[in-house]
């Protein structure tokens, strides 16, 4: 393992007699397209409705997206510092286990590959698979046409890093567009726009008023969660102590743009009763200012923005399942990376071959309920790894980093905070599911110690 606030040597793996590693083919454009792509998928074309059934003016509406894009914000300057500081490959994970211990990298990694990211993949394959059977009338099920999707991508991405970030910036400037169409036709075609501004509260304040503006964050933090994945490839990223913390606030700042846009549009066209009476709300302002076409169209950009979404994962989460696999943590195979095209194409396969079990299993909805509160766990967690590196700077075993944290450390226990009381309001509203979520962590406890006992037999002989 590297020295903490050192970058290890490119990650290597054998396969056969070949010996291949990872290379640096990502520059800074691409790196922020796959920011973006992290975070946009079909949520922000659906969750403003989930918002507006929690609070009820359009100030809480508007209030609850600025909270989340400013959580998010924060969140990009944190883990900028940390790619700085640990430009590898496999990110949260790589800083987890520095900061405190593997089995903690470890658990990330697992609930990752189980739950937290296979499980989103499967129900975005899910509704691409949907909107794409809509939209062209093939005579194909949705779990083919999901399967068909996952393969399509997995092979695009196993031809190497280049070709699948490329493919992602395209898909991600399709995503714009169409969110640019939304907001566009919002507000130049709309008649009778509703107020933006009043009432500013339905209710006196209470408790229950912040719990429901908590429960609120809930989905707005989940549209805005996915910068992270970015970091997941810093092995594969030109220059990365530069690019990837430019990338990170950049692509994070035009995501809190774009979101804000959208959900203007919507309370603005639709009032806050309408749009928590509607679960496709982009479709309803869609079809309310260009009618049918309208809705056809925002149609083909939720099936491009679920694609994008799909193509942005299957590029980055497998290499966190790769860095374990480096770290003897995971089988030896998942490390291996192909000589010709220089990408772990067994972490790529593992993961969609699950996504897919869990797509064809139509268990994907009850996964998600348990996503919420695991993430947000691990994104505090990381958070905290920020304070340990400083300290051990402080002490001369820390490397300074070039990019510091704007307001540190107030804004990164700001992050951690915010991250925290997501989980605590997680817990409160829907205490079952963040039991079953943490149940399938712990169950990773015994993995870790078998994989790490297996490690040192294989170290010794």
């Amino acid at each position: 393992m590297p020295a903490p606030g050192h970058s290890a040597p490119p990650a290597q793996a054998t396969g056969g007699s070949t010996a291949a590693k990872l290379v640096r083919q990502i520059g800074l454009f691409d790196a922020t397209m796959l920011v973006m792509g992290g975070i946009v998928g079909s949520g922000i074309f659906i969750n403003p409705y989930v918002v507006a059934r929690q609070v009820h003016t359009p100030v809480l509406i508007l209030g609850a997206w600025v909270a989340g894009g400013v959580v998010a914000m924060l969140g990009a300057f944190v883990y900028a510092e940390l790619a700085d500081r640990m430009p590898e490959v496999g990110g949260q994970y790589a800083y987890l286990r520095s900061a405190y211990h593997p089995a903690l990298g470890f658990l990330y990694g697992w609930g990752l590959l189980l739950v937290t990211e296979t499980g989103g993949m499967a129900a975005v394959t899910i509704t691409f698979a949907r909107y794409f059977r809509e939209l062209t009338n093939v005579p194909f099920s949705e779990r083919a046409i999901a399967v068909i999707a996952l393969a399509v991508l997995t092979i695009i991405n196993c031809l190497g890093v280049k070709l699948g970030s490329r493919v992602q910036s395209a898909l991600m400037l399709l995503k714009i567009a169409a969110i640019v169409l939304l907001v566009g036709a919002g507000f130049l075609l709309l008649r009778a726009p509703r107020p933006l501004f009043r009432p500013v509260l339905d209710q006196k304040p209470s408790f229950d008023l912040l719990t429901a503006f908590g429960a609120a964050m809930i989905p707005v933090l989940f549209s805005y969660g996915g910068w992270q994945t970015t970091n997941f490839v810093a092995g594969e990223i030109k220059e990365p102590r530069r690019s990837l913390s430019r990338a990170l606030v950049i692509g994070v700042a035009g995501v809190i743009v774009l979101y804000l846009a959208v959900n203007l549009v919507c309370v603005r066209a639709l009032g806050p009763t309408g749009l928590a009476d509607t679960t496709v709300p982009a479709t309803a302002v869609m079809r309310l200012v260009m009618g049918n076409r309208g809705a056809a169209l925002i149609a083909l950009g939720i099936t491009i923005s679920t694609l994008g979404f799909l193509s942005q994962s299957i590029l980055t989460a497998p290499r966190v399942y790769f860095a374990m696999a480096e770290d003897g943590l995971f089988f030896r195979g998942v490390a291996y990376v192909n000589a010709r095209t220089r990408v772990p194409i067994v972490a790529i396969v593992l993961q969609s071959v699950w996504t897919a079990v869990i797509a064809l299993s139509g268990r994907y909805d009850q996964i998600l309920n348990y996503v919420v509160a695991t993430d947000f766990v691990f994104f505090g967690l990381t958070g905290t790894c920020l304070f340990v590196f400083r300290r051990r700077e402080t002490a001369g075993g820390e490397s300074r980093a070039s990019f510091r944290t704007p307001g540190h450390p107030f804004t990164t226990a700001a992050f951690v905070l915010a991250c925290w009381v997501v989980v605590a309001n997680a817990i409160y509203k829907y205490p079952a599911n963040s039991l079953i979520g943490t149940l399938i962590l712990l169950l990773g406890v015994p993995v870790y110690l078998l994989w790490s006992r297996h490690r040192k037999v294989r170290t010794a002989a």
